[in-house]
């Protein structure tokens, strides 16, 4: 059987992209980077060749339209240090390498920067090129001009065996293609945009032609930010989820058993409920536990800081102190509105490749709709949760709803069906009174239970108390006491009146007996018997 051929890649040092691309860019050949101003066209070729260079591949980065001085400041501003990769010989940057006396006379001619770049590579082993605002230079030339200057590099290139990027912007601000002969010519095309939704901006990354390899298709976000360019490719989510693992305990014996078992690890759990119900009481106390256990948990907050929930979650006596001391226990928080949902993923996986956690809990994502749209919250909670199920992660998410006893606004971003288990939490009104209960809904792969559950928040935690099965219907605090009173009274007197039917039956037995004597006596008596025993 013939053996499929693959295509050589290099590297593009972006984190996400090479998984877009299935391997990164092509070896050996010519790719465009096209965007609007804002998109980070340059941030993107800087980072590669930043990387090549860091990584034995030494490279030139050739700017249009910047000063090298301004290249090394802009680079530093998301941590990257150009200076020692310089003075090692590794990258050499360059600005705007034709003369202005050539650009007025219109007398333009690459030929020279064609030397240049030969030279460079034959002496440093120069293996990425970059050609920063490629259009800039490229309007000085008729279109004949144009294929015949890009054929040229090619050429260039091929003999060093170069991997090369161009960046280029589009004509109009509603246009990609700057020349649409580039594009035929080159053997990778990448588009770069930014959008607004609701004020809030999110910039998008796209693959339109990868000439010899498979490549993923879909628009995918990406943040610019310290350490460079983030994207997490939604192509390839939900392909590779681990299997529901063993359980973990809730922090609760008798939740536990509610859940068939607990939680299970690498599963995603909703707990739903209003306002008050204790959702993140519920979650500190599994925090508390896992922590406890020498496991790491990421805590991601929309709704406080780290300080007043560690502080509020003492008056239930549930301390996340030692937790925090220990360094198991990890908190980010931030209001939805001050990123795009983008920026939100990103900075959670980011802490999650940092901190490494077994277990993520996500209060609320009734918050995630003020990221922007209902859309962009369901892409964040959908795109987080696979993150998790890929890496085995257990996913507690806490669902502020409306409706105190709605079942169909559980997760209220339409992903229930995406969630292996659902405990949802309820206030009850009884007889002038507020109670809380629970119940199980699902927990995928247990046999869970199917009644609902009373619970009280106290000064020591969480308690459940035991099914109460004395009516037909479910009693909760004051009534429950009431009725479980009265229950005890009636079983008081039962067995008062079972006491008195025994005593009863026993008086009447020893009369039996007694008349039984003395039947037996009168008979002997007139010797019509003369065993006794016959009237035993």
């Amino acid at each position: 059987m013939n053996q499929t051929y693959q295509l050589p890649k290099v590297s593009s040092g972006i984190s996400g992209l090479d998984e877009i691309l299935e391997g990164g860019f092509p070896k050996n050949r010519t790719c465009i980077i096209n965007g609007g101003p804002g998109c980070g066209k340059t941030n993107f070729s800087m980072e590669f060749i930043y990387d090549g260079a860091k990584n034995g591949e030494p490279g030139i980065f050739i700017s249009f339209e910047e000063t090298v001085s301004a290249l090394r400041q802009n680079a530093l501003t998301i941590g990257f240090d150009l200076e020692p990769l310089e003075k090692e010989g590794k990258l050499i940057l360059l600005d705007n390498p034709l003369s202005p006396e050539v650009i007025v006379a219109g007398k333009i001619n690459l030929e020279g920067l064609r030397v240049i770049i030969d030279n460079m590579a034959t002496r440093h082993g120069i293996k990425r090129v970059v050609f920063d605002a490629l259009d800039v230079l490229l309007n000085f030339f008729d279109s004949n001009e144009e294929r015949k200057e890009i054929f040229l590099f090619q050429k260039l290139f091929r003999k060093h065996g170069i991997t090369a990027i161009f960046t280029t912007k589009p004509v109009t601000p509603d246009a990609f293609a700057t020349y649409e002969f580039m594009d035929s010519l080159v053997d990778c095309v990448i588009y770069l945009d930014q959008r607004v939704v609701n004020q809030i901006t999110t910039l998008i990354l796209r693959v339109k032609k990868y000439r010899g390899s498979r490549f993923g298709r879909n628009e995918c976000p990406y943040t610019i930010g310290v350490g460079g360019i983030n994207i997490i490719p939604i192509s390839t989510l939900g392909l590779r989820h681990k299997p529901l693992g063993s359980y973990v305990s809730s922090g609760l014996q008798d939740l536990d058993k509610v859940l068939g078992g607990g939680y299970r690890r690498a599963s995603s759990v909703l707990i739903a409920g209003v306002t008050g119900t204790g959702k993140t009481s519920l979650a500190a106390t599994f925090a508390c536990s896992v922590c406890e256990k020498g496991e790491n948990l990421l805590y991601i907050s929309f709704e406080e800081s780290q300080d007043a929930m560690v502080n509020n979650m003492l008056s239930p006596g549930i301390d996340l102190r030692h937790a925090q001391e220990s360094g198991r226990f990890h908190y980010i928080s931030g209001l939805p509105e001050s990123l795009g949902s983008e920026e939100h993923l990103l900075r959670a996986f980011r802490e999650i490749e940092n901190f490494k956690p077994e277990h993520v809990v996500i209060d609320a994502i009734s918050a995630c709709h003020r990221m922007g749209s209902e859309r962009a919250s369901f892409d964040f909670l959908v795109r987080i949760l696979n993150i998790c199920k890929d890496r085995g992660i257990t996913c507690i998410m806490l669902n502020q709803t409306v409706s105190p006893s709605s079942i169909q606004e559980l997760s209220g971003i339409e992903i229930s069906s995406v969630i292996d288990a659902v405990i949802s939490l309820h206030y009850v009104e009884v007889s002038g009174e507020i109670n809380r209960t629970l119940i199980c809904i699902k927990s995928r792969g247990s046999r869970h239970s199917n009644q609902y559950r009373e619970y009280l928040i106290t000064d020591n935690g969480i308690t459940l108390l035991p099914v109460y099965t004395g009516v037909n219907k479910m009693l909760t605090g004051t009534a429950r006491h009431i009725q479980e009173e009265k229950d005890r009274a009636a079983q008081i007197q039962l067995e008062q009146k079972i006491e008195t039917k025994e005593y009863e039956l026993k008086v009447l037995k020893s009369a039996q007996e007694e008349l039984k004597k003395s039947y037996a006596t009168r008979a002997i008596m007139r010797g019509d018997l003369k065993n006794p025993l016959l009237y035993e």
